[in-house]
């Protein structure tokens, strides 16, 4: 068995991390931390864990987490980066929800998220954690970077296109919504039921963190030259984030639904839907799935894709739990073949 810990564990991405793991059959959950509740049994803080947790809350502490074969850290950014060296030279895997090692450039970093990375020898080293881009090397990996919820519903609607050349890598536009989770588990005005409730809007259009990240991520395809609009907006729901992708064809004869199918079609985690389908987020609540649909209306010169993903699952956890599977030599869907939550 493989003994897991998790630091942050009273978020939404940490109980998300509890939920997936405490089902997981190759899994034992050793470890699970938190200053705040230190010494609160699991399940009275997240009453659905209830004879399935029956660890409580701890201080976060090195030398109890280097007994750990790996660690997931479900913490704010800046907090994975100051204890993964230990762990690392100690042997313990590690899996960063956060964006402590997402950004390959350490300017990037301290611009985006404006602080001094104390580590910035481990970003050359870190596996940026898509699996359907990085599968190879996060096998081998010892520090892996867990992908924002935004840049997987983007580039995995983008990829396809790219890899194949046949958009113009300067018309990208990404257009985002995302339920209120994404924000975390804090107490924010913006966020509370009477101001996101009933209301729509865009946030963060100068400037999204998650922007360079995804950048990097589809220029590794596309070279310097990529240019991408993206605009996040938040929605009155819960779970959830729906991508709505255009660029402009250069190459007008593409057969654009056998594209994406011959993409994914090893995927187990991406459902290439029908031609004129329309993914819906509740159809993924719950899982590890990203569902998407490709459109190319009035058969113009514009190509449509719509991606749609758990921001919690595929977004976050689920995601972490897959990249854990490729690290240990798991098969890839252990833990992770729930269906989507319906209704």
């Amino acid at each position: 068995m493989i003994k897991a810990g998790i630091v942050g564990g009273t978020g939404y991405t940490g109980v998300e991390l509890l939920r997936l793991l405490a089902v997981h059959p190759e899994v034992e959950l050793a470890v699970i931390t938190s200053r705040g509740e230190k010494g609160l049994p699991v399940s009275t803080l997240f009453p659905n864990l209830r004879g399935r947790v029956d660890l409580a809350f701890v201080e976060p502490d090195d030398t109890v987490l280097k007994g750990c074969d790996v660690v997931f850290f479900a913490t704010p950014n800046g907090t994975a980066m100051r204890s993964t060296p230990a762990l690392l030279e100690a042997g313990v895997k590690v899996i960063d929800l956060a964006a402590d090692f997402r950004l390959r450039r350490t300017e990037d970093w301290e611009r985006w998220y404006g602080m001094p990375h104390t580590c910035p020898d481990l970003l050359a080293e870190a596996v940026y954690g898509l699996p359907e881009v990085n599968r190879a090397a996060i096998r081998s990996a010892r520090l892996v970077a867990n992908p924002g919820c935004y840049p997987t519903a983007v580039q995995l609607g983008f990829l396809p296109l790219l890899e194949a050349g046949v958009i113009d890598p300067q018309s990208l536009i990404a257009d985002a919504k995302s339920g209120v989770s994404g924000a975390g588990r804090k107490a924010e005005i913006g966020i509370l039921l009477t101001e996101a409730g009933d209301n729509f809007k865009a946030y963060n259009v100068s400037g999204h963190r998650h922007l360079p990240e995804i950048r990097q991520g589809l220029a590794v395809v596309a070279g310097d030259s990529l240019d991408l609009v993206f605009v996040p907006h938040l929605i009155p729901m819960i779970r959830g984030i729906h991508a709505t992708l255009y660029a402009t064809l250069t190459t007008p004869d593409v057969d654009l639904q056998a594209l994406f199918e011959q993409r994914y079609g090893s995927e187990p985690f991406v459902d290439v839907l029908p031609p004129h389908s329309h993914p819906e987020t509740r159809s993924v609540r719950g899982a590890n799935q990203c569902r998407v649909a490709v459109h190319r209306p009035s058969n113009g010169k514009t190509v449509v894709v719509l991606s749609v993903i758990d921001n919690l699952v595929k977004g976050a956890a689920g995601q972490a739990v897959q990249n854990m599977n490729l690290m240990f030599g798991l098969p890839e869907i252990a833990g992770l073949d729930g269906i989507a939550l319906l209704p």
